[in-house]
């Protein structure tokens, strides 16, 4: 469990690092997950626009990447997160 040191010894909020951990717990092999927002507000209890700041947090921090996934009718899915 060596990223909980990485997390921990920055100047991250704690709903960015329960966040961290959601996707961290939900990662595949190679570090990628696609929750969408309304779920993990749901399995976290936190709300929606909470998860939307938590996932910028750790953009700017650069421990995720974000890539916009699209369904085959041109709406909009769930983005596709990649950890570092």
């Amino acid at each position: 469990m060596g990223y909980f040191e990485k997390i921990y010894q920055s100047d991250l909020s704690h709903r960015a690092r329960a966040v961290y951990m959601y996707l961290k717990d939900h990662a595949d092999s190679d570090g990628k997950c696609w929750p969408g927002i309304r779920t993990i507000a749901a399995e976290l209890g936190l709300s929606r626009s909470t998860v939307k700041r938590a996932l910028n947090d750790l953009y700017r921090a650069g421990l995720i990447s974000k890539e916009f996934r699209w369904r085959e009718n041109g709406s909009c899915s769930s983005n596709l997160y990649r950890l570092k």
